[in-house]
């Protein structure tokens, strides 16, 4: 059920970022939503469930707008992996760390993917801008506050309902 919920949350989310999000003029800028999923369920996710949910969903993307198929599905599963692996059995408290990690993770991302996009299509590439990759990443920090309180709340509130549903064992009577 959390699985699914999540799923069926990441499709708004791919819909609402190809579609609503496309009509805002550009300098107001467009934060990635469904990365600020994916690094909601590197935190909170097992990491079979969670690279099948980033995987997924990272794919539907890259066939809804990408350009070059591929990218979009690295960059979830790296991006998940890299900060599955930074917080796993972390001594410091959760909510210190992640909103700024997920800052510092797209910072990173987009540096990466810059990359490979260089090695791989250098006719295309526009000249790399750290204005507009901080501007990006400022907007998608900003972003990510209301919606880690959304996801988390939802996350809670799933895991509270799994809770209850499970039925209590009843004891066997003793037979005499």
């Amino acid at each position: 059920m959390l699985f699914f919920s999540f799923w069926v949350l990441g499709i708004a989310l791919i819909v609402v970022q190809t579609t609503l999000l496309q009509s805002l003029p550009l300098w107001l800028g467009r934060p990635d939503f469904v990365f600020i999923l994916v690094a909601f369920t590197a935190y909170r996710f097992a990491w079979i469930p969670g690279i099948a949910l980033v995987f997924t969903l990272g794919w539907i993307m890259d066939v809804v707008v990408g350009i070059h198929l591929g990218f979009y599905p690295l960059m979830c599963l790296l991006t998940f992996t890299a900060l599955k692996f930074l917080t796993n059995k972390s001594p410091i408290k959760e909510s210190t760390y992640q909103i700024p990690l997920v800052g510092l993770s797209y910072f990173l991302i987009q540096m990466f993917l810059y990359f490979a996009y260089s090695l791989t299509l250098p006719e295309e590439l526009p000249e790399w801008s750290w204005g507009l990759t901080l501007q990006r990443t400022a907007l998608l920090v900003a972003a990510a506050v209301p919606l880690f309180l959304l996801f988390s709340s939802l996350y809670e509130s799933l895991q509270k309902r799994r809770l209850r549903a499970k039925p209590r064992r009843r004891r066997p009577r003793k037979t005499m």
